[in-house]
């Protein structure tokens, strides 16, 4: 796990008050992590962040007043956003799907142990991938088997832009492997994989890791 170096400040968002209490009993046994809010609906999830003192958000999908989806777009929408990990019952949730393809940092199932939960937390915020391979393939199919031929061309003319270890860092965040791994297997460092990862988030124009793989995929390189 990426080494984090200052305490993790987290938001709590569900409207389930007892899921709440529970999220914030895990975390707070952690002694690199600080929950500084915990809220019921996405648009007071979105107040908060406005507020500032937010790295990371776990958020619900299925809330009343704004849902999660709403709320993870107007959150990321934001200038210099935290990141965002939504919280679901099921793997291939629909909702999942779409709130990953908005920009979601990740996600956790409700029922995740806690020492997973909060691995998961530091991981995102270090810059680590928070999908399986399997659920990464699950997710970008679910996506792109009902995108249009367009979506095609754009993601291959965005997936041009990028230089050749680019495309070899771009092709193996698509297969789900982790900063470590693509270190070892390209023979660079971290802190390389960082920044080639830095740079390919804005030429394709990605807020998260799916979303490369996503469009690797679209451009038939995945």
């Amino acid at each position: 796990m990426a080494t984090v170096a200052r305490m993790i400040r987290v938001l709590l968002v569900d409207d389930d008050a007892l899921v709440r209490a529970g999220l914030a009993l895990i975390l707070g046994g952690a002694d690199h992590i600080a929950v500084v809010g915990e809220v019921g609906d996405g648009q007071r999830a979105v107040t908060a962040v406005r507020g500032g003192g937010v790295d990371l958000v776990l958020m619900d999908i299925r809330m009343p007043v704004m849902d999660g989806i709403a709320a993870t777009s107007a959150i990321l929408a934001l200038p210099d956003p935290p990141k965002v990990i939504v919280l679901t019952t099921f793997d291939a949730d629909e909702y999942v799907v779409r709130a990953l393809a908005a920009g979601a940092n990740g996600f956790l199932l409700k029922d995740t142990s806690p020492a997973e939960i909060v691995a998961a937390i530091g991981k995102v915020v270090g810059g680590e991938p928070m999908l399986s391979p399997t659920i990464t393939q699950q997710l970008i199919r679910q996506v792109t088997d009902a995108a249009p031929d367009a979506r095609d061309d754009a993601a291959a003319t965005r997936v041009g832009c990028l230089t050749e270890r680019e495309l070899e860092v771009a092709r193996a965040v698509g297969g789900g492997s982790s900063n470590a791994e693509i270190a070892v297997s390209l023979h660079l460092s971290i802190a390389t994989v960082k920044a080639h990862i830095a740079h390919i988030f804005t030429k394709l124009d990605a807020t998260n890791r799916v979303q490369v793989a996503i469009a690797m995929h679209e451009a038939d390189l995945l």
